[in-house]
């Protein structure tokens, strides 16, 4: 057994090495630039890119031509966004997001507000969810776009995606939703849940860093969003730059390693996270933070009650690799704005920990794991007795 053990997967997942033998060609031989269209090293870059972009859309159910390129989650939830914001002025300047969003999200929000727009933070109820009826009293003439994503990165829990979609159709909104965790982790169709746009990223599905997608919706309704990096006009002019060839290949790799195992992948992990639960659970004042129905497969948020969260993680993460929430927030010693949101204090939310799951996980890990944590734990409560 590998240590520390990991259980971080939600941070980014290890690279299948189908999708590394895949890319390798795209360094090497194959190296030529997609936009390169009068030699056969630029046509057999670009034929990679459509075959990876039709394998990213069969995984959410999308047309290859609503599928755009981009160095990330972060980059296409900004793209999403801001991309609504410049180009509906002339309708309205409004936008509905939530306050258990990820900081990509938040962060982008401010931007819009700082600029002259208006943003709602719906909140969420103890286990994490928005209440649809305050979100249809949020919305005014002005609301341009709704902005929830569909899968907490930080508990797992999913929002009501299709019932938020239905809400914005009646009053002719854009909805947008970030992704990235629950894409290749649950079924998704973006048509089937009204999704407008949606934001990917391959390093949560087993492939690269440095590389994803926003899905734009071509038609009922066609979605126009104003570009951020111009220059060239790829990507159907809302993304420019040369594409990362090798990184997309492993995106659409990754994409359709997800969609083959999509069948009974999420189901066997379920079972190793809820085997974790039981035994972490079983300690004395724990709790589990989210939602216990509707919430993805990999993850698990739990409470240690009475202890020190800095100096339990120190002794966790010596032999087991876990967070206290995002990784994108993991410098920071503040509690998480999500476990906040959904009414922890500040003590329970610094020693609440995410575990996250993932296919190379394995139930002689899970094991060691529990039984690591619940000595850790134990020997903290005792020593401050």
């Amino acid at each position: 057994m590998k240590f520390p053990i990991y259980l971080d997967n939600a941070a980014t997942t290890p690279m299948d090495l189908k999708v590394l033998d895949e890319m390798l060609p795209y360094f090497l031989e194959n190296f030529g630039n997609a936009s390169s269209n009068s030699h056969v090293y630029g046509w057999t870059a670009a034929e990679a890119v459509d075959i990876a972009r039709q394998q990213v859309a069969e995984l959410i159910g999308a047309h290859p031509s609503e599928i755009i390129f981009t160095s990330g989650a972060t980059e296409s939830i900004n793209l999403a966004i801001k991309g609504v914001f410049e180009n509906y002025k002339e309708k309205g300047n409004h936008i509905i997001t939530c306050v258990t969003e990820h900081r990509a999200a938040l962060d982008t929000c401010e931007w819009i507000e700082n600029t002259g727009g208006e943003v709602t933070y719906l909140p969420v109820d103890s286990e994490g969810l928005i209440n649809l009826a305050e979100l249809e009293n949020a919305i005014t003439s002005k609301t341009v776009l709704i902005s929830i994503m569909y899968a907490n990165n930080e508990t797992g829990t999913i929002q009501p995606v299709q019932e938020i979609s239905e809400l914005a159709r009646k009053h002719g909104i854009l909805f947008f939703t970030d992704a990235t965790q629950a894409v290749g982790k649950i079924l998704i169709d973006v048509n089937e849940d009204g999704i407008d746009m949606l934001s990917l990223s391959a390093h949560k599905l087993y492939g690269p860093k440095g590389i994803g997608a926003l899905y734009v919706r071509r038609k009922n309704p066609k979605v126009n969003i104003s570009s951020q990096i111009h220059g060239g006009g790829h990507e159907k002019n809302m993304r420019s730059g040369t594409l990362n060839v090798p990184g997309i290949v492993g995106l659409g790799k990754a994409c359709e390693i997800c969609m083959m195992e999509l069948g009974s992948e999420p189901g066997a992990i379920a079972v190793l996270r809820n085997v974790l639960e039981r035994e972490l659970l079983a300690i004395n004042g724990t709790r589990l933070n989210g939602n216990l129905e509707n919430r993805l497969p990999n993850i698990t948020n739990i409470s240690f009650e009475n202890v020190n969260g800095e100096a339990l993680l120190l002794d966790i993460c010596r032999e087991i690799a876990v967070s206290r929430g995002s990784a994108c927030s993991s410098v920071t010693t503040k509690p998480s704005h999500v476990l906040k949101a959904l009414g922890l204090n500040d003590n329970l939310a610094l020693s609440s920990f995410r575990f996250s799951l993932g296919r190379f996980t394995t139930l002689s890990q899970i094991e060691h794991a529990a039984n690591t944590i619940r000595t850790i734990v134990e020997n903290h409560r005792n020593s401050t007795r």
